[in-house]
């Protein structure tokens, strides 16, 4: 597949640094339209309650359904055992098909012909209780759930064993093309992009929902699956290339290493890999599933005045220029990392902080909490290529995995207990927000730049996607449980809200932003403390083993070969 050679040795494209890139570029733009999609419903938790019906345990149960069948009925170990039998182009294609038939059932849950049709009867009256699942409590439907929400469960389960899917996929590919050069920069650098689908959807879901003064959410999915058209397509151009690859270096794709189950026992007799993995869900659970509720949150948390309907601030417009500022902010950060002039690196820092501060500006005029929010990655666009750059050529994975846990528990605590402070401090409130959301950005670079490039240190090439299989499934299980759990504390820790609702005394509109956090956002900070002490079990048994998780991950002949290309060490 991938060799560690002086560039021209064998010509292969993963030999040519515009190539790999290329490679890399293709893949992560498709995991930047599947970012959008996975959070295109999350800014739009208010609309979704007063538009459809949907209090904070069907959101939640919802959300938590995107890893359904990928835990309970182990689609995720599949996955892997699909991408170690036909391959990572198959797979990719694959993924994406399968991502845009689960979002179209999205969207045609939440359109008004959904809403008068007979579909909507039937789930009216049907899925409200399913024999053995009701009793082990993990049924993805309950009885009076919405029928939107839950023909929406059923096409964002499809959408999510896509989505989890291309994350193996993604992840085995620039394995295949980046091994033994710049690994966890590469990584880094698509996470950095994926992150921006994030900041996409909070940005753009709420002007969809709601142009022209006519609210209909299903507009925001629309935006969404067009996307996810166009990550297929990504996929598609990917499959030539990768296949350009295999028939220049003479490489069988990696279905002619035959999948055996026994080696699913190498994996799991790793220490270091249940170390990783458990880490990997609690972390995740304290993120992802926030995520889905972080705008409500902030919406409960801070005092906003929405600009007069005739503002500037207030139109449409605003919301692209703000878009653009976002985009200048991530791509001068971004573009900081790779110059090797001084002063021009300096001009790319001094213009992305400028528009990070202007950006900061319009979301505080705009007095939205989505646009607040959406600066959650930017940070981290343009520190995780400086943290994967580091990781590759100086090591201390581990260590970075605890300072991630550190940052993620500060953040969690803030929200819990700081920011509601500051109710009633129009900007104070804001500036709060805005600091805490930014750190923890930078926790979600740390984290990921360093824990996934450190699996291939733990399990033979072979077996490496069904490695990723594993450590997706277990993430999953935090990634359905926690959405639900946060949106059942959310209700039991607001007993006043639902009976206010009950005896007519609050509107939906008020009870959406009405309610406490401080629950569920404790519950999160704790995920952070058991993953603090899970990093801190790995760099111990790192030490004692001598896993290499604290080495760098580029070879002796790579950093040649970087030398030669002019790359900066």
């Amino acid at each position: 597949m991938t060799t560690t050679t002086k560039p021209g040795a064998s010509g292969a494209l993963n030999d040519k640094a515009w190539a790999r890139w290329t490679a890399l570029a293709l893949l992560s733009l498709a995991m930047f339209c599947s970012y959008i999609f996975m959070d295109i419903l999350s800014p739009i938790k208010d609309l979704l309650q007063t538009t459809r019906g949907w209090d904070s345990t069907a959101f939640g149960t919802m959300q938590g359904a995107e890893t359904f069948l990928n835990v309970f009925i182990f689609f995720l170990i599949f996955a892997g055992i699909i991408l170690d039998k036909m391959g990572v182009r198959f797979t990719a294609v694959l993924s994406g098909a399968v991502m845009l038939v689960g979002a179209t059932v999205n969207w045609y849950a939440l359109t008004d012909t959904f809403e008068a049709s007979g579909l909507k009867v039937w789930f009216d009256n049907h899925l409200n209780y399913i024999p053995g699942f009701d009793e082990l409590g993990i049924s993805p439907f309950y009885e009076g759930m919405p029928a939107s929400a839950k023909f929406s469960a059923i096409g964002f389960m499809v959408f999510g064993c896509g989505v989890e899917m291309a994350g193996i996929t993604v992840s085995r590919g620039i394995v295949k093309w980046f091994k033994g050069r710049e690994m966890a920069l590469a990584m880094g650098s698509e996470m950095a992009l994926a992150r921006l689908g994030l900041a996409t959807s909070m940005i753009f879901s709420p002007m969809f929902a709601s142009m022209g003064g006519d609210i209909q959410v299903s507009r925001s999915v629309a935006f969404g699956v067009l996307l996810l058209l166009i990550a297929l397509m990504m996929f598609i151009v990917y499959f030539f290339m990768d296949r350009k690859l295999d028939s220049q270096t003479h490489a069988a794709e990696e279905k002619d290493d035959p999948f055996r189950l026994r080696d699913l026992g190498k994996i799991l007799s790793s220490a270091g890999f249940w170390l990783v993995a458990l880490l990997c869900v609690l972390y995740y659970s304290a993120i992802f599933p926030f995520q889905k509720y972080a705008v409500n949150m902030l919406q409960c948390n801070l005092t906003l005045t929405l600009p007069a309907a005739d503002s500037f601030w207030a139109g449409e417009t605003v919301t692209v220029l703000q878009y653009i500022v976002m985009i200048l902010v991530a791509g001068f950060a971004f573009a900081s990392n790779f110059s090797k002039v001084k002063a021009l690196r300096f001009t790319f820092l001094t213009v992305a902080i400028v528009s990070l501060v202007g950006y900061c500006y319009m979301g505080y005029m705009r007095q939205s909490a989505a646009a607040i929010f959406a600066v959650f990655p930017l940070l981290a666009v343009g520190i995780t290529p400086i943290l994967g750059k580091f990781v590759d050529y100086k090591g201390k994975a581990a260590s970075m995995l605890v300072i991630g846990s550190l940052l993620l528990i500060a953040c969690h605590l803030t929200f819990a207990y700081i920011l509601p402070m500051f109710k009633g401090s129009p900007i104070g409130g804001v500036c709060v927000a805005y600091a805490t959301i930014l750190v923890l950005g930078a926790s979600f670079s740390l984290v990921p730049a360093s824990l996934w490039p450190s699996v291939p240190k733990l399990v033979d090439a072979k077996i490496i996607g069904s490695a990723y299989a594993l450590i997706f499934w277990i993430q999953n299980i935090g990634l359905w449980l926690f959405p639900m759990l946060i949106g059942k504390v959310l209700t039991s820790s607001n007993p006043e809200i639902s009976a206010a609702l009950a005896d007519g005394t609050m509107t939906e509109e008020v009870a959406a932003v009405s309610y406490n956090y401080t629950a569920p956002l404790l519950m999160l900070a704790c995920l952070g403390v058991a993953a603090l002490l899970i990093g801190l079990a790995l760099k111990a048994i790192d030490r004692k083993k001598h896993l290499g998780l604290e080495a760098p991950n580029v070879t002796g002949t790579a950093v040649e070969e970087a030398e030669i290309e002019g790359q900066e060490i």
